[in-house]
């Protein structure tokens, strides 16, 4: 009984949005921006993307960091199992074009699977209601590289075809805020097919 009450409190406390985030049923700020994919630069849009299925928005610090390189690793080791829920995924930090356009490549972490855009000025982030902290003098990326930009908090968001939020998950470490996501999307494709 207590690991069935403790297994409940965990699953609710996890799904539970960020504080200061959109809540799920809102519209998802449209956006458009450069992005890479490979280590190639292309324009992303969220509305074209929709097209096609559920887009999982997740947004991180910064490319080459700690808790940011696990994440897009998982995000790479995971995406046909994302795939196979009929979504596509993006990143988007405040890190420039051409710092995106390596951590995208980078076989390590993005692997040639995970887009990542740039919101260099954090206009994306704060249309989502995610908090942006200024950039920490001296602070260096796990390559050695200054790391000379904002930083907008982690977090992700499931967004539906229609537009909408289905789920926003936030206040986890990398790994953790990546199986949540996945697990929101596997519910909104079982919700779909049901359908």
């Amino acid at each position: 009984m207590k690991r069935f009450l403790l297994t409940c409190l965990l699953s609710s406390a996890i799904m539970l949005p960020a504080a200061a985030t959109l809540p799920e049923g809102h519209p998802a700020p449209d956006f458009q921006t450069q992005a890479s994919l490979a280590g190639k630069a292309f324009t992303y849009s969220l509305k074209d993307a929709l097209r096609k299925g559920p887009v999982v928005v997740y947004f991180y610090p910064s490319a080459y960091t700690g808790g940011c390189n696990i994440q897009a690793h998982t995000f790479a080791v995971n995406h046909d199992k994302f795939a196979a829920a009929g979504a596509t995924i993006i990143g988007v930090s405040l890190d420039s074009i051409d710092r995106l356009k390596d951590f995208s490549a980078e076989p390590d972490y993005c692997a040639g699977k995970v887009a990542v855009a740039s919101d260099v000025d954090g206009k994306i982030a704060k249309s989502y209601d995610l908090t942006v902290k200024e950039p920490a003098p001296g602070k260096k990326d796990t390559r050695g590289v200054e790391i000379n930009h904002g930083f907008a908090e982690r977090t992700t968001f499931i967004v539906k075809p229609d537009g909408n939020i289905f789920a926003a998950v936030g206040g986890l470490k990398a790994k953790e805020n990546v199986d949540q996501a996945l697990a929101a999307v596997q519910r909104l494709a079982a919700g779909q097919s049901s359908k």
